[in-house]
């Protein structure tokens, strides 16, 4: 088929729409951010881990055998979010200004809820780098514990919210609920 026959992939099925990863002969490549304004721009995301009572219960009492799992953890969602650009092929490098990790407990799910606020002034989002944090995250708790509980499941990952740009804000049905 040749590239005169290919569809631009659209937004929410909106033709009018295309997805700007794309161009008019449907190859990937880098969106262009240069003329867009800098603005001051938030993302927020969120994502949990479901484990056994008794693995909570290691995290709870911070003596499992790794470590500070939910100390770690953190570390290693902010390195994620710093380092988005370099897992993620068609993401722009953005100099952060602020991550935040923040974890509570879910005794009655048996669960950790992460979430991940990401900030910048600049010209493109950070939705990918608070997704990238949380998940980074999560992956490390399912490290630090995977010898007591290889059945954990990393679930409900997705974004909450986000600000700044032409778009202006964005907040999800389900922002405000844990997941």
């Amino acid at each position: 088929m040749s590239a005169s026959h290919i569809d631009k992939p659209a937004l929410d099925g909106d033709p009018a729409q295309p997805l700007s990863h794309f161009d008019g002969a449907g190859q990937a490549h880098m969106v262009d951010v240069g003329a867009k304004a800098e603005t001051h721009r938030v993302a927020r995301a969120a994502g949990r881990i479901v484990m056994q009572p008794e693995t909570l219960a290691l995290v709870r009492r911070g003596d499992a055998k790794k470590g500070d799992v939910l100390g770690i953890a953190r570390i290693a969602g902010i390195q994620g979010a710093k380092r988005t650009a370099d897992l993620i092929p068609l993401a722009h490098p953005i100099p952060i200004t602020r991550v935040a990790v923040t974890f509570e407990l879910d005794d009655m799910a048996h669960a950790v809820d992460c979430e991940a606020i990401v900030e910048t002034f600049g010209r493109t989002g950070v939705e990918m780098e608070a997704l990238t944090a949380v998940n980074i995250a999560l992956l490390t708790i399912y490290d630090m514990l995977k010898a007591a509980d290889r059945g954990m499941r990393i679930e409900s990952v997705r974004l909450l919210e986000k600000t700044g740009g032409r778009s202006g804000c964005w907040v999800a049905g389900d922002a405000g609920r844990r997941p």
